[in-house]
């Protein structure tokens, strides 16, 4: 087969020669047989486009510290807790999050979108963080005002933007009394607004005999508050006096009232403490009364604050209920 195509080519280039005039390019191709030279004739061959970015090589090592470092703040930052506090303490790690994820973008130039949104972002916290120090600065009260709202007010929930509003309707101001002095006198004295003790002791009686004591962070007047309504007027049954250096926090009626008006959630946290220092009052002077058979008197029984003694024991007689034996029907 290899003669016959070598006895054969000669033949065709023979008759391809007297057809064309012996054109001699033709002859050159057909011997020679080469792929066509593509460069010198500016074709271009484009790349095959996969559909999918491929990862071409892997990093030697691992990102930079700054990296690693936005990533602890953010995740920081989303641990933090509800409430004031808490959302200052999220901003905050958040920013330094963000921050250093913009130190990290800016020291790649691959990386402009990943740098204008952690700057924006961080932006954003910055002036959250700010905002929020500006209403921390002027939420800053005096230390005893600061005690009164971790003692009292904390705990059932109050915010600093409300104890701003309770302070700012005593003034902000702290009244004091000396020691053997008299906050009231039974009697005399109008209940005309309502205190509470920061510091010292407060000893109460009633008809010269000694009641019970009051003490810091306890209402000096909580039962004549609760027992007016807001358009009365009373006087205190009990007397105060000052066991040593007192100093206490006043509301007057008329403002408190004002603002109970204006903010009813105010008016109920009010409602809620006044009641349970009363309860809390009434308990301690259940444990220590008792009547001349060891029985504890129940004080939350309306009448027996106000009788005398003979009543009392007459009272308690008609209270006893007779035990029928177990054989009877």
């Amino acid at each position: 087969m290899g003669r016959g195509v070598s006895v054969f080519l000669p033949a065709l280039v023979a008759r391809s020669e007297a057809g064309c005039g012996g054109c001699a390019a033709g002859r050159v191709a057909l011997y020679s047989m080469e792929p066509p030279d593509f460069e010198s004739m500016n074709f271009t061959v484009a790349p095959e486009v996969s559909a999918y970015p491929v990862c071409k090589e892997w990093k030697e090592g691992a990102e930079g510290s700054v990296f690693h470092l936005a990533n602890i703040f953010l995740f920081l930052g989303f641990m933090g807790g509800s409430g004031f506090y808490g959302l200052f303490y999220l901003f905050t790690f958040l920013t330094l999050g963000f921050f250093c994820s913009t130190l990290w973008s800016w020291s790649d130039s691959c990386t402009t979108d990943s740098f204008l949104w952690s700057l924006a972002i961080f932006a954003v916290c910055l002036v959250q963080v700010l905002h929020m120090s500006y209403r921390l600065r002027s939420f800053s009260f005096d230390k005893d005002f600061q005690e009164l709202y971790s003692c009292m007010f904390k705990r059932v929930g109050v915010s600093l933007s409300h104890f701003g509003k309770i302070v700012a309707c005593c003034d902000g101001e702290v009244q004091t009394l000396e020691k053997d002095r008299c906050f009231a006198v039974e009697g005399k004295t109008a209940i005309d607004k309502l205190s509470v003790l920061l510091s010292g002791r407060i000893r109460v009686t009633v008809n010269g005999e000694f009641l019970h004591y009051i003490y810091p962070f306890q209402f000096l007047d909580s039962p004549e508050w609760d027992s007016l309504q807001p358009s009365e007027e009373g006087v205190f049954q009990v007397t105060l006096r000052a066991d040593n250096p007192c100093r206490y926090v006043a509301w007057r009626r008329k403002k408190l009232y004002l603002l109970f008006a204006k903010h009813r959630y105010i008016a109920k946290i009010f409602a809620l403490v006044v009641r349970n220092d009363i309860a809390e009052k009434l308990y301690s002077l259940s444990d220590k009364t008792f009547d001349r058979y060891g029985h504890r008197y129940d004080l939350r029984l309306p009448c027996y604050p106000h009788m005398p003694g003979t009543e009392i024991e007459r009272a308690d007689d008609h209270l006893q209920v007779p035990v029928q034996s177990r054989g009877a029907p």
